[in-house]
């Protein structure tokens, strides 16, 4: 019974999660907000809210190794599903069609990340309040972070437009598929948009659907202690994956939806705003957790959780980075991808036989 729950909360987040994003590309081609400002901010906190519920039920039933590890491990699937798009879409060329500005994005994950690694290596189990000091600092860093993000930047579309001139220098087939990109990214906003989705109804759709994946995440986290209570596998693991799988199946449909919208800024600022809002979820969770520091009180397995985390945005960012620099590279060039899920798959074996 208590699989059927699993299954059954998880389909409704995903099916809410297809709605989400349905609505959010609205708002991102008929308001002024953008792609990349409605998929890093209102759209991944949307899909983060499974990780919320998941992560605030996890303390309301003491176990804060789920709690944590279910932030760390969402955040380590995100980066996975980047990879998992990218080599799924590699015609496509995602990454030279993005803004500039989401390396912004990676780093400030990457810094609140190495705050989070060195709190559980080296815990000082300094409290204010109840709280640990490092949670202070996340929300600090958090909104700081926010402020740099949502500040006026280039725009986007003349952005793109740069990155499409430097397509015209390459060779014959590179100038093909470019054009045979652009021509279908055409058909399906024309296509999308003769749905006459309201910016009103697209408004409270969204609402309406983040609730639901609000509700279903708690359920996600109380099947998932029972499963880890009956089987004998830790909660660290349980947390890492299998609960941070199913909670990030939001940000896999988000991601593959707004691919197929060609609305890549949606699609990398989804995955990597997402990663930015999980982490204040743990400060979140720290308020709520009232034996002193949730960090301090995690299981030190989850560190290799965040170090995979790290590693993932080093590269991730490195990618980014090179090609936006080498718009003339062919982009057949998938070791970035690769090497991404190598180590999702080592680290998920190193917590299951270490846990």
């Amino acid at each position: 019974m208590i699989y059927l729950l699993f299954i059954a909360a998880a389909l409704i987040t995903v099916y809410s999660a297809i709605k989400l994003s349905t609505y959010a590309d609205v708002l991102s081609q008929r308001t002024s907000l953008g792609g990349m400002m409605v998929g890093t901010l209102l759209l991944a906190g949307a899909t983060s809210l499974p990780e919320v519920t998941t992560s605030a039920t996890a303390v309301f039933v003491n176990n804060p190794d789920i709690a944590v590890g279910n932030v760390l491990g969402s955040n380590l699937f995100n980066l996975f599903i980047l990879a998992f798009v990218d080599l799924l879409y590699r015609k496509k060329r995602i990454m030279t069609s993005i803004h500039k500005d989401h390396t912004i994005t990676a780093f400030i994950a990457l810094g609140l990340t190495a705050l989070v690694l060195v709190t559980i290596l080296f815990p000082t189990n300094v409290t204010l309040l109840g709280v640990g000091l490092e949670s202070y600092l996340l929300v600090v860093f958090y909104f700081i972070s926010m402020k740099l993000i949502s500040k006026p930047t280039d725009d986007i579309t003349a952005s793109n437009t740069v990155v499409e001139e430097k397509h015209v220098v390459q060779n014959n087939d590179e100038v093909a598929a470019s054009t045979e990109i652009s021509n279908e990214k055409e058909k399906v906003k024309e296509a999308y948009h003769t749905r006459a989705i309201s910016v009103r109804k697209a408004k409270l759709g969204f609402v309406i659907f983040a609730f639901i994946i609000f509700v279903t995440g708690s359920l996600l986290t109380i099947a998932g202690n029972q499963i880890a209570m009956t089987t004998g596998i830790s909660s660290s693991f349980i947390g890492s994956f299998l609960i941070a799988g199913a909670t990030s199946l939001p940000e896999l449909v988000t991601v593959l939806v707004a691919v197929q919208l060609l609305n890549y800024n949606l699609a990398i600022g989804n995955i990597l705003g997402s990663n930015i809002f999980n982490l204040l979820i743990l400060a979140f969770t720290d308020f709520l957790y009232r034996g002193g520091s949730i960090l301090s009180a995690a299981s030190p397995v989850t560190a290799i959780t965040a170090f995979a985390v790290i590693t993932l945005n080093i590269v991730v960012i490195a990618a980014i980075i090179f090609w936006q620099m080498n718009g003339k590279v062919r982009y057949g060039y998938a070791f970035p991808s690769l090497l991404l899920i190598i180590v999702y798959g080592v680290s998920s074996y190193l917590i299951f036989t270490l846990s």
